[in-house]
């Protein structure tokens, strides 16, 4: 199974992501793992889309991978079987992504090994890199740009799911068969 878990920042894709590939017994992949640098620098775009490659090749038998990006969308749309897009109400995605730049800020843990990028309450609220405006700034945009790749006819080939609520999320994990590591799911 190759799946692409999208939504809003704060929305919850990473949590989903990594009950996915536990259910499924496949690497789980961060796409942010990937693209952020030591003191808040990006990746090319060459390198990154290499680094998804490479990882998306490194787990031909499946995997999950939790990010938008979509500049990458040929790399992993390409062989994807399903995009789950978690996309709850704006409130609740505003809630979670506050929630969480708290939580980050004061608790000052490293966001992906060998950076040094930690989050703190100036960078969370006061700053033009806000993990919580980018939320707010792109929530409308990601419902417009997933509704279209919905009706998108090159996307044919994907089942996409679109999940409305927490209460929708848990069903549909616990609808989901256990891997057998033995048989593709799918």
């Amino acid at each position: 199974m190759k799946i692409n878990v999208v939504g809003t920042s704060g929305s919850g894709k990473s949590t989903v992501g990594r009950q996915l590939a536990q259910r499924f017994a496949v690497p789980y992949i961060e796409m942010d793992k990937l693209y952020w640098r030591p003191n808040w620098q990006n990746a090319a775009d060459e390198e990154f889309l290499q680094q998804v490659e490479q990882a998306l090749q490194s787990a031909p038998a499946g995997w999950v991978l939790d990010g938008n990006y979509t500049r990458t969308k040929a790399v992993k749309w390409r062989e994807v079987d399903w995009v789950i897009w978690v996309d709850y109400g704006f409130c609740r995605t505003l809630y979670q992504a506050v929630r969480r730049a708290v939580w980050r800020a004061r608790n000052k843990i490293e966001l992906w090994p060998g950076t040094g990028n930690v989050d703190s309450f100036s960078r969370c609220f006061f700053s033009r890199e806000s993990v919580i405006l980018w939320t707010i700034k792109t929530y409308r945009l990601n419902r417009k740009k997933y509704l279209a790749e919905l009706q998108n006819p090159d996307n044919r080939h994907i089942r996409f799911i679109q999940l409305r609520s927490p209460a929708e999320t848990a069903a549909f994990l616990a609808s989901l068969p256990e891997a057998t590591g033995s048989e593709p799911i799918g």
